[in-house]
């Protein structure tokens, strides 16, 4: 395919990606609102959607866009996925751990991946048969052979707790197989560590399609493997993701197994 998708990605995350840090320096002029419980939303969550559907729809008027915070506008084949503030809770105390993710697919199928770190400048792309880079050099995953001595990352319940004693016990048994789980509070950015080696695996439950499709295609590339707790690929609609290198997937799979149910209603 054209490389075209890619370029207007990458333009798109870094200029929401500076706007955002621009903005980060003074917080106490945000406005904030609460979609739900535990539930955040900004004017700059608002504004860097906005500036990111300009880019791309000034690109291909024609193509459809999901946002996070405006939605689904449009009907087409050709779909962006955006998430202008993953990690919008850490953004509004002051923390990095941000991201800019956007996804583009063809008749659902995910085909060009972006995840922009604008605090640290790291930006994570991936094109579909061309394999995953950070900052223009080539990405793998992991090469571990286990959950033994593993690192792993994860996203806590935070806005339905109906199901938290059966994640706390999927993470007791992750943490008793492992050396460590890790929670930075941006799905996106997580996945994005999975496919850069960084994180040996992750999992979540109830996550939205802008939270995963970005970092999905990156690890797929960057040669692991993504699915729901089934081993399915129902993952973009479910929410419920396990993504790891294939030796730690399926070890991680294996272990979260006893738990799937948390996973069915999520």
């Amino acid at each position: 395919m054209s490389a075209a998708p890619l370029t207007i990605a990458v333009r798109a995350a870094r200029k929401a990606g500076d706007f955002l840090q621009r903005n980060a320096r003074d917080l106490s002029r945000v406005n904030i609102q609460e979609k739900g419980i535990n539930d955040f939303v900004s004017d700059i969550d608002r504004e860097a959607e906005r500036l990111i559907g300009e880019i791309i729809l000034d690109a291909y008027p024609d193509h459809a866009l999901l946002g996070e915070e405006g939605g689904s506008r449009g009907e087409s084949a050709h779909r962006w996925i955006i998430d202008p503030l993953d990690g919008t809770t850490n953004y509004l105390h002051g923390l990095p751990w941000y991201s800019v993710s956007i996804g583009y697919e063809i008749d659902k199928r995910l085909t060009v991946g972006v995840v922009y770190v604008p605090e640290a400048d790291e930006l994570f792309t991936a094109v579909r048969g061309q394999g995953a880079q950070l900052n223009n050099r080539r990405i793998r995953v992991a090469p571990r052979g286990g959950l033994k001595g593993a690192l792993l990352a994860t996203g806590f319940p935070f806005r339905h707790f109906d199901e938290l004693d059966d994640y706390l016990a999927m993470l007791g048994a992750v943490i008793s197989e492992t050396s460590g789980v890790r929670r930075a509070g941006s799905a996106a950015l997580d996945l994005a560590y999975v496919a850069a080696g960084r994180f040996d695996g992750f999992w979540e439950i109830g996550l939205n399609p802008w939270d995963i499709a970005a970092g999905a295609l990156l690890i797929q590339e960057a040669g692991g493997l993504v699915s729901d707790f089934h081993g399915g690929q129902g993952f973009m609609d479910s929410g419920n993701v396990v993504a790891a290198n294939p030796k730690v997937f399926r070890a991680l799979l294996t272990l979260l197994g006893n738990y799937r149910k948390a996973g069915r209603s999520a």
